[in-house]
């Protein structure tokens, strides 16, 4: 996809994983996951998605969230659901499914960092309809995962940390 990333412990099988198009790498010949495409230069930083891990994609895997393609990168193999056109499911309310390969998980070569997600909150438009799609691939009832109504789709990452809970992302509306 033409990508380089960082990844960030947040907990014993959380991580968090910035994602940017890598302008040295070779062409590619479709739109990149994650919407690295509509992205222009001056946008903003943002928490624009997220990944859930699954023991049988085949079976989680719904329409909206794009076929299954294998991926690889150096040693590591894993199946992720991917939109055709780049695009986020549900605009970034819905995650993209991965089903890593046996011992490729990451998390493994992971420093402990202190850092430890608290929870997820997602605002869309159509909170019913993002608590659908969440129990047709299998997420509900996740305590971690909050969605509420918002204008747009917007995504926080509430962490703890040694200094006390920190946002990625947007900040609590009172």
């Amino acid at each position: 996809m033409a990508t380089h990333n960082l990844l960030l412990a947040l907990g014993s099988d959380v991580y968090l994983e910035v994602i940017s198009a890598d302008p040295e790498a070779a062409p590619v010949t479709r739109p990149r996951w994650f919407g690295l495409d509509q992205l222009l230069p001056a946008s903003p930083t943002r928490l624009a998605a997220w990944v859930a891990s699954t023991d049988d994609i085949a079976e989680a895997a719904v329409e909206e969230l794009g076929a299954v393609e294998t991926m690889r990168r150096e040693h590591r193999t894993w199946q992720m659901t991917v939109r055709a056109d780049g695009s986020l499911p549900l605009d970034g309310a819905a995650p993209l499914l991965i089903q890593r390969a046996a011992g490729a998980d990451p998390m493994a070569a992971l420093p402990p960092t202190g850092l430890v997600l608290q929870c997820l909150r997602i605002r869309h438009p159509e909170p019913a309809r993002v608590r659908e799609l969440f129990a047709r691939i299998g997420l509900v009832g996740r305590a971690e995962i909050k969605v509420t109504q918002g204008e747009t789709c917007r995504l926080a990452a509430v962490i703890d940390t040694p200094f006390g809970s920190r946002v990625l992302g947007e900040k609590e509306q009172t």
